[in-house]
């Protein structure tokens, strides 16, 4: 996680958490990258928790490893608070992983959720950005009340809705953050639930196909992907194209 999105998990921690209770909380993607620093253990050290740090590969900040993707190895309605930061992004179903949120969270129970609203394509999957809009949908679905989301955007150009992208502070904003924190309704549905988990079955399933092989593009400069259209138009075979022929 970048410093901006570290200090909004921050503030949410700051203002929904009571020193002086007793929370059990998850970190959802808590593994920490060679080249970071930051990891969320630091914002709780003057509060009384139990901490699990949970990531789908092993390593430092990571105390249980997911088996699978879209299934929390916890049981249902056990933790007080899940947390998660510039993880969802990265989650190519990010409805699933909500909706398995949920079902870990106890009733009452907070989600911290950051993720960015801009930025460059970065880490092995890059498939989402967010907005409180967005929070809002993924509330809706799953059930959940929305108790606060906003985002960090672009100063405005004057006299206009549109922002000013050139003055953003690239080095506290870069990334533009999306905040949201969610509750657990006291009663949530069960037909909710079963809906669910057949929805977390689903996106855990073994996948069927190869990666799109044009994948490279993604993110890439515009003049790639523009060179490879004109080959095409002109009858020459794409670099994908050619690579099928020479591996058959």
């Amino acid at each position: 996680m970048n410093q901006s999105s570290y200090d909004h998990m921050g503030l949410c921690v700051e203002w929904y958490l009571d020193t002086e209770r007793h929370y059990r909380i998850a970190d959802l993607g808590s593994r920490r990258v060679v080249q970071k620093h930051l990891v969320h253990r630091t914002l709780l050290e003057d509060y009384n928790v139990d901490y699990v740090g949970l990531d789908i590969v092993p390593g430092p900040n990571v105390d249980v490893v997911m088996d699978q993707p879209y299934r929390i190895p916890l049981k249902s309605n056990s933790l007080d608070v899940v947390m998660t930061n510039q993880v969802f992004e990265h989650i190519p179903f990010p409805w699933a992983s909500f909706i398995e949120i949920t079902r870990v969270l106890k009733p009452g129970g907070l989600l911290f959720l950051v993720a960015p609203s801009r930025g460059h394509r970065h880490g092995t999957n890059d498939a989402w950005r967010y907005y409180p809009d967005s929070f809002a949908a993924l509330a809706m679905f799953a059930r959940m009340h929305l108790l606060e989301s906003f985002v960090d955007m672009p100063p405005k150009l004057e006299n206009s809705r549109r922002v000013d992208y050139s003055r953003i502070d690239t080095t506290h904003s870069y990334w533009g953050d999306a905040v949201g924190v969610f509750r657990k309704p006291q009663r949530p549905s069960r037909r909710g639930r079963l809906a669910g988990e057949v929805l977390v079955r689903w996106a855990n399933r073994p996948p069927t196909s190869a990666p799109y092989r044009g994948r490279r593009y993604l993110g890439g400069d515009a003049s790639s992907a523009a060179r490879s259209t004109n080959r095409r138009r002109a009858g020459s075979p794409s670099r994908s194209t050619a690579d099928a022929c020479a591996s058959g």
